[in-house]
């Protein structure tokens, strides 16, 4: 099918850009309306003082062939959120997918920091903006997305459950609010699934989002250059893989099968057979463990 969630409604909570632009543009390429939340619009922008938009997001949704729709709000700040699922409700009468991508943290958390050393405000805004935006979204969300049967929930992390369990995960504040998200879709598995709907966690591997870009100095079009400098970097995919999975997973009449999972971007690839924008298939948690964190030089082949 061309436009298998044609009829569909989703709500991508931080879709601004990275991983939650991605998905918000494949479920449009996929027919869906998509409603797109951030704080950063073209009048103001957030403390990350980034010029991506969520204006530029519904755009893109549209372009892509759904019906993209803009609308500013804190997830931080239970009215707002509440007043977004009303406009939903009003609008569409329906949600069908909703997306838990709201993050936030980069700049907040220190690389091998002891939690005794690590600026604990910084740490404690991670916590509320990881963990607590998720929670509230949700107990407002999740009313209207139980109206209909087959409903779909994902939350977005970093890791799977299986890599995250015996790994620590750059600091206290960023492995516990990573692994917190694993576990809320875990819970939300066992809430929702008697109800009808479907939750799942779900990572991308290591993806080039505008961040990552800019971080090693290159673009999407150039980005191998980085390689010189960071090998393994070779593995890395863009936010539009993610984005496929999620669609892929919304239109799956099956999904329930995989309600409390933990699923990754590079198995569900090879579950549903799609790829990358450029044909790729990478599977980054499968080269992490065994190519990287084994201490073998950077070798993508049989990875994507």
């Amino acid at each position: 099918m061309t436009h298998p969630l044609k009829g569909k409604v989703a709500l991508v909570a931080g879709a601004t850009r990275g991983a939650g632009r991605g998905i918000a543009v494949e479920l449009g390429a996929a027919g869906a309306t998509v409603y797109v939340t951030g704080r950063t619009t073209r009048a103001r922008r957030s403390e990350y003082d980034r010029p991506e938009t969520i204006e530029d997001t519904a755009d893109l949704v549209t372009e892509a062939g759904g019906h993209g729709i803009a609308v500013p709000a804190d997830h931080l700040d239970p009215a707002q959120v509440r007043a977004v699922v009303e406009r939903i409700a009003a609008e569409q009468g329906r949600l069908d997918v909703l997306v838990n991508d709201i993050w936030g943290g980069e700049h907040l958390f220190e690389w091998d920091t002891p939690l005794w050393e690590h600026d604990l405000d910084n740490g404690l805004r991670l916590l509320r903006l990881a963990v607590e935006t998720h929670a509230i979204t949700s107990h407002h969300a999740l009313p209207l997305l139980l109206r209909h049967p087959g409903g779909l929930v994902v939350e977005m992390t970093d890791g799977t459950a299986e890599y995250n369990r015996d790994r620590y995960r750059n600091s206290f504040f960023y492995d516990l609010a990573k692994t917190s998200v694993l576990r809320m879709a875990f819970a939300l598995g066992h809430e929702l699934g008697p109800r009808g709907a479907t939750a799942v966690a779900l990572t991308p591997g290591w993806m080039r989002s505008e961040l990552m870009l800019d971080h090693f100095g290159v673009g999407e079009d150039n980005w191998r250059d980085a390689l010189d400098r960071v090998p393994h970097f070779a593995i890395s995919e863009t936010p539009r893989y993610v984005g496929r999975a999620v669609a892929a997973l919304a239109a799956d009449p099956d999904v329930a099968r995989f309600n409390g999972q933990s699923l990754s971007s590079g198995g569900l690839a090879r579950e549903y057979g799609f790829t990358d924008v450029d044909g790729s298939r990478p599977d980054a948690w499968r080269y992490l463990v065994e190519v990287q964190d084994a201490g073998k030089p950077a070798d993508t082949t049989g990875y994507r």
